[in-house]
């Protein structure tokens, strides 16, 4: 298993839209973070029953919307698209009618190639079916059928396999309803980080197999549901973004297991990996607006290699259907990036992307390049993943406190509050041995199992795998 103990970039001005270090080549011709921002469309079906009897229906939508983006894509001159299927769960229990669709969409993607010289690539991303029941999370027939469709989605032509998976969701729900920061690290950095090293050596293993490209995983259920919860007055804004710098070290753990990016789109803690290990990354922002509101909308770009719409419904708008709508829009904010790069602006533009978000919510602010690095090297120091955690916790709150007195944010009297609060809770964190025994035999939440995970009740042995 590959480690990274150092960051990729030193010089912040490095770390722009559309550049990485390691770029991905694909075999459409594209190359992601080689010099140009690619629209990723990501739609799917409006609510709608899916049995076999549907199937047919299921699957001329997902080529009607396949169709109507790539042809927008074509009439815009984009130089490349990038789609991604997020499986429904019915979808996904079932890997034929998955893959059924797959081929669908990678047909009129292969099409447009052909006729119209428009490259494009397929990212899937099936559901995590795992959680919701006693069955262990890395053998039996939830396991098993997860693969399965990992390996048909390879074989029926998919570039870039992904997930957004949810080892330790259960509990780290728990600990954004309570604010509770130790149990948010436990969840990330000693349960998260033990299924994405499991999971993600079997997805790499798959993509290998079948001639994919293992891509990422995102902390989409674990920090996006902080952000959510935050941007309605729930949760501390200050919380959620330090549940944000902690959540890149879970997904981090996708390339130590052999992942190459691009990282997925409603991760936005992708810009801590991009930093640790230079590979591409796939962001949203402003043109997520349809899938969910957030404080981050502008300054999501400022590393973006990729640029998604999150997800959008198959369903009729004044313009004409939302998948094409929100691929005009892809297109026009990835235009403007790409030309900025070409008119040797490409800082400029992403300072005024950063500077617009920043200093209104500590959960823009964390996304920064300056704070990125903070605590991307934090994160490198630490010689496990559950010291990365803790460290990337203390280093966002580090660079929250000192921009709060700098004045280059702002917050609430409540928040300010709650940026000591969180302090101290996470000065007195126990070793992750003591830590670990403390949440595996004080758990009340039902849908928590530990031993789901090798995690015994009586057990004081250290989580690390």
């Amino acid at each position: 298993n590959k480690r990274f103990n150092k960051v990729s970039y030193k010089n912040v001005d490095d770390l722009v839209f559309g550049k990485a270090l390691r770029p991905v080549a694909l075999s459409s011709g594209m190359v992601i973070g080689g010099g140009t921002v690619y629209p990723e469309i990501n739609f799917t079906l409006p609510s709608m029953l899916i049995d076999a009897s549907t199937m047919p229906e299921v699957r001329r939508q997902y080529r009607e919307m396949t169709s109507g983006v790539l042809d927008r894509a074509r009439q815009l001159f984009v130089s490349g698209v990038v789609v991604e299927i997020e499986l429904l769960p019915p979808l996904t229990f079932n890997p034929l009618w998955g893959e059924e669709v797959i081929r669908e969409v990678k047909d009129v993607m292969e099409e447009y190639q052909a006729k119209h010289s428009l490259p494009s690539a397929l990212r899937l991303t099936p559901v995590d079916i795992r959680e919701g029941d006693v069955e262990h999370m890395w053998r039996g027939a939830k396991w098993d059928t997860l693969l399965e469709m990992f390996r048909r989605a390879g074989n029926a032509g998919s570039d870039l396999l992904a997930i957004e998976s949810v080892g330790g969701k259960n509990l780290h729900d728990d600990a954004v309803m309570y604010g509770d920061i130790r149990k948010s690290l436990f969840a990330l950095g000693v349960v998260g980080a033990r299924d994405m090293a499991n999971l993600w050596h079997a997805v790499s293993q798959v993509a290998a197999e079948t001639d994919a490209i293992s891509s990422g995983d995102t902390a989409c259920g674990f920090a996006n549901t902080a952000m959510v919860l935050a941007d309605r007055g729930y949760v501390p804004k200050v919380f959620a973004a330090v549940v944000r710098a902690m959540s890149g070290v879970r997904s981090l753990v996708a390339y130590e297991q052999g992942a190459q990016g691009p990282h997925k789109d409603c991760g936005y803690e992708g810009v801590y990996v991009k930093a640790i290990t230079g590979t591409p990354i796939s962001m949203e922002g402003k043109s997520s607006a349809c899938a969910h509101l957030s404080p981050v909308g502008n300054i999501a770009s400022a590393l973006a290699d990729l640029w998604s719409n999150e997800s959008v419904e198959n369903v009729k708008l004044l313009g004409g259907m939302a998948p094409t709508i929100y691929l005009e829009q892809l297109a026009y904010d990835c235009r403007l990036m790409n030309q900025a790069s070409q008119d040797g602006q490409a800082l400029v533009l992403r300072n005024l992307f950063v500077e617009s978000d920043s200093r209104f919510d500590p959960q823009a602010y964390v996304l920064r390049p300056d704070a990125v690095l903070t605590v991307s090297q934090a994160i490198v120091e630490g010689r496990t993943h559950f010291e990365q955690t803790l460290n990337a916790g203390r280093a966002a709150l580090s660079v929250l406190k000192e921009a709060y007195q700098n004045g280059k944010l702002q917050l609430t009297a409540r928040e300010r509050t709650y940026l000591d609060t969180l302090d101290a809770d996470l000065e007195t964190v126990p070793s992750e041995e003591e830590l670990t025994h403390e949440m595996v035999t004080a758990n009340t939440t039902e849908k928590f199992h530990p031993e789901k995970y090798d995690l015994r009740r009586t057990s004081r042995a250290a989580s690390g795998i």
